[in-house]
């Protein structure tokens, strides 16, 4: 039967570990292991296969457990009875404990009684896996997963009546990794097990109570009132309750068997009305009603979710720990594939992260040589308008040459109207080229926050801030001097006009009213409004 070879492989394992030299076993030692099993299975002469199976004398772990699988479990019936099946496991388990008990009992400091290391291996061949070993291929070892190994060391931990730290015992499992038998047996030894002030009945106690719970699958045991069949009174009985049955004792030494209930999922619990005292609740199977009690509320609970959960889960050839273990590895395989899907879309995700950036990238550079152009677009355009002014101001000397002195006062008040309009219009044009500068600054600083791979755009930019500062002050200096030199021709005009009877002077070159100057004095006049007129053209520019 492939089950049951498969419940007690890690066992089988353990006793060729201890019988092999260079990964293997010779056929002499692995005859007398063979016997013994067949013996405990009803099975003889199953080891004299040995001689004739492969043609060397010495045979790995995967050819010895080949043998068994075809030759000596393919002898029992297909289906066992769980009762049988667990019988069959703990006489096998006991020979594989007596070939290797010597190198696993072998430690510095012993705080278990023999005994109690046996139930600690039986518990760790059923949560352990065999697997091969990472830096051999070709052998296999025996490792107990942290989380599985934690379930055992916090069950152990509650039944020592000790505190439980979950973190301590993450970093020790991350630390240790899988876990191996002579480093699960050295932690809760030596980790758990150490205090002085713990005393040996009491280690032993903590033992048989996880033994019983993962290996025995009892899922609660305790005292309980129970109504008598012939004599209808209540009698208090130790109950130990397993997924299949709920059996009854005298005392809780579990020595006198009173009688014993199957239980299937057939069964189902139900609380009954108490007479104060007793709180009683009635267990009800296809044959018969049985009714219980227990001294309060609290344990009735317990006892009416123990026995609902039992009926749940007592159907399967396997055990309910087995059950359990492999519901906890398919959960654990479930949250790795969960693990390695989200692994992956993290990496979808940085991978289209990665191409949006290389887009925006490029799209930056594409916006960086737009501007670049529209700058040099902007240059050509001043260039083109400071041609423009130079051509009409030359148009505009020579219509003043050609008019009258009247009319070319008059023209030259409207020009300079016009000229201020102009400059108010450059004004706000310029006022709006700032704000759309200072838009186009926060927008690249924008992208210089997003992108870190504009900062050298930003360099050039500031180079050219630079610049054009440099520029800009060596255009206020040619204004001051322009200013300067506008200021000293008007005092020059100041001097050569007349003064007026009340004591002020009045300037000819931007009067109205037509003077009867000699023609010397208009010429002068009319050049040095020209020398302003041009003056004031440069201030504008």
């Amino acid at each position: 039967m492939s089950a049951l070879l498969k419940n007690v492989t890690n066992c089988i394992w353990h006793a060729f570990e201890s019988l092999q030299s260079n990964e293997v076993v010779h056929k002499s030692k692995l005859k007398v292991l063979t016997a013994n099993i067949g013996t405990l299975l009803d099975l003889y002469g199953v080891e004299k296969g040995l001689d004739h199976f492969r043609s060397s004398q010495e045979l790995t772990f995967d050819e010895f457990r080949y043998y068994l699988q075809h030759e000596v479990f393919s002898s029992l019936p297909k289906t066992l009875t769980l009762p049988i099946a667990r019988e069959f496991e703990k006489k096998i388990s006991e020979v594989c404990w007596f070939v290797c008990r010597k190198n696993l009992l072998t430690r510095d400091k012993a705080v278990f009684a023999d005994d109690s290391v046996f139930k600690l291996f039986r518990i760790f061949c059923l949560l352990a896996d065999l697997v091969q070993d990472a830096d051999d291929s070709n052998r296999y070892i025996v490792v107990l997963q942290p989380s599985e190994a934690g379930l055992v060391a916090e069950q152990l931990v509650h039944c020592l009546g000790l505190r439980w730290d979950a973190a301590d015992w993450e970093a020790l499992g991350s630390s240790i990794g899988h876990f191996k038998w002579a480093a699960f047996l050295a932690v809760l030894e030596a980790k758990y097990c150490c205090d002085q002030q713990l005393h040996s009945e009491a280690l032993v106690e903590a033992v048989d109570e996880i033994y019983d719970v993962f290996i025995e699958d009892i899922i609660k045991k305790g005292y309980l009132f129970k109504r008598g069949y012939l004599l209808p009174t209540m009698r208090e009985y130790w109950c130990v309750l397993q997924p299949c049955a709920l059996t009854y004792y005298k005392s809780s030494s579990q020595k006198d068997q009173c009688g014993r209930i199957p239980i299937d999922e057939y069964c189902s619990v139900e609380a009954a009305a108490g007479d104060g005292k007793i709180q009683k609740f009635q267990l009800i199977t296809p044959e018969r009603t049985f009714e219980f009690g227990t001294q309060d509320h609290k344990s009735r609970l317990q006892w009416v979710s123990a026995l609902r959960q039992a009926a749940a889960v007592s159907g399967g050839a396997e055990g309910f720990q087995r059950r359990a273990r492999a519901g906890r590895r398919g959960a654990g395989a479930r949250r790795e594939q969960e693990v390695r899907e989200t692994r992956a879309r993290l990496q979808h995700e940085v991978r289209a992260r990665l191409a949006a950036e290389a887009q925006a990238q490029e799209l930056a550079e594409l916006a960086q040589q737009d501007n670049k152009k529209l700058e040099e677009l902007k240059h050509a355009q001043v260039e083109l308008e400071k041609l423009l002014q130079e051509e009409t101001q030359a148009k505009r000397d020579e219509e003043i040459v050609r008019a009258l002195q009247a009319r070319v006062l008059a023209e030259e008040w409207e020009r300079r109207e016009e000229l201020e309009r102009l400059q108010e219009e450059q004004n706000r044009m310029l006022d709006e080229e700032r704000l759309k500068r200072k838009q186009f600054e926060m927008l690249q600083a924008e992208k210089e926050a997003q992108y870190r791979e504009a900062e050298r755009r930003l360099k050039e930019l500031e180079q050219e801030k630079q610049n054009l500062d440099a520029e800009l002050r060596a255009a206020q200096e040619k204004i001051q001097k322009t200013e300067h030199n506008a200021n000293a021709l008007h005092v020059q005009l100041r001097d050569l006009n007349p003064t007026l009877r009340n004591g002020e002077r009045a300037r000819r070159a931007i009067s109205f009213v037509p003077t009867t100057k000699s023609s010397s004095d208009t010429l002068i006049d009319v050049r040095a409004i020209r020398h302003l007129k041009v003056l004031d053209d440069n201030e504008n520019l």
